[in-house]
């Protein structure tokens, strides 16, 4: 009952026009009355037609997934895959065949010799952004749903916290010409790695942080960067951590989000909205803490005079970035 009038309370705050509007994209996914699981800070598009309006963010969704986050008596947690919703067999539309809007290459290739990484930050948006700036060695970036148990989620399932997955970025990357360091370093300082089913503003199971690994070399420097990170920062880190061949069961790792979602961020009427929450702290140098046998075939191609003007700032400042890769040299 408590739960109940805060909830009808916070409502009447609100215009219904606009809240309605909000909610209406949602109303297939809430069982029964009211799940909490679709309050835990999903925002939701009122249309697909065009970048601008498919893309208002609509703040009372995040606030009240904060909220219903207290009321519900903590944070939220993963769904059980076989609470999951079922999800489809038929992939993304109009995402093969597409380019990237920066780069202007292929969003699904993997040519020969390329590695692909997939991590996971906070709103994929600023994300993706941060790396696709990266001078060198980055062919193409992508933004979807990963390490869920729902086949081919879209944007509204998933921020149901009904798919299992959280928001993540695909990088598609030369090694000849960035290391895999390079771009975990990245990661790590572009967010809070220590908060939880979140970052920011944005609460909820598809907001947590996490690295999914291809190989044993990316385990090992995942796990052995984020000891050196965690006692940089003094804090337990929450970053989930685990091989892409654990989703094999439900589909895969990996579903690319729509179309309207990728490289959001440099499209005209974008929102410059990012939620993740960089510390500020730098990640020990990569001597201090990488295993020996890796130091040499993965030491950083990225000078420290990169990291000192470029490096993520408090405030996920990446938004307000230029759209452009950051030219060789220019730090």
């Amino acid at each position: 009952l408590f739960q109940t009038h805060m909830f009808l309370s916070m409502m009447s705050l609100l215009r219904a026009s606009y809240l309605v509007s909000a909610l209406a994209p949602t109303v297939a996914l809430i069982p029964g009355i009211v799940s909490r699981s679709v309050f835990t800070g999903g925002y939701f598009p009122l249309k697909h037609s065009t970048v601008k309006s498919s893309k208002q963010r609509v703040q009372p969704m995040r606030m009240l997934g904060g909220l219903f986050d207290m009321l519900g008596g903590g944070e939220a947690t993963l769904i059980e895959p076989s609470q999951a919703l079922p999800g489809r067999k038929t992939k993304m539309g109009n995402i093969s065949g597409s380019r990237h809007y920066v780069l202007g290459t292929d969003q699904e290739a993997v040519p020969e010799g390329h590695k692909v990484a997939v991590f996971a930050n906070g709103c994929f948006w600023g994300s993706e952004k941060g790396i696709w700036r990266l001078p060198a060695g980055i062919t193409s970036t992508a933004v979807g749903y990963c390490a869920g148990f729902t086949p081919n989620p879209t944007y509204e399932e998933a921020c149901s916290g009904r798919t299992g997955h959280t928001e993540g970025v695909r990088v598609v990357y030369n090694p000849e010409e960035v290391s895999f360091v390079d771009i975990l370093r990245w990661f790590w300082e572009a967010h809070d790695p220590c908060s939880g089913m979140g970052q920011g503003n944005d609460r909820g199971t598809q907001y947590r942080s996490g690295f999914y690994y291809f190989d044993d070399d990316q385990k090992r420097l995942i796990e052995a960067s984020k000891d050196a990170y965690e006692k940089q920062l003094g804090r337990p880190i929450t970053t989930e951590i685990a091989a892409a061949s654990d989703y094999d069961q439900y589909g895969g790792l990996w579903y690319f989000a729509e179309l309207y979602h990728q490289q959001y961020l440099a499209k005209p009427g974008a929102r410059p909205y990012c939620s993740a929450q960089p510390q500020g702290v730098s990640l020990p140098d990569f001597d201090h803490w990488a295993p020996d046998d890796l130091k040499e075939k993965y030491k950083p191609t990225l000078p420290e005079a990169f990291w000192k003007a470029h490096a993520p700032r408090k405030g996920c400042s990446v938004v307000n970035s230029p759209n452009e890769p950051i030219k060789p040299g220019q730090w």
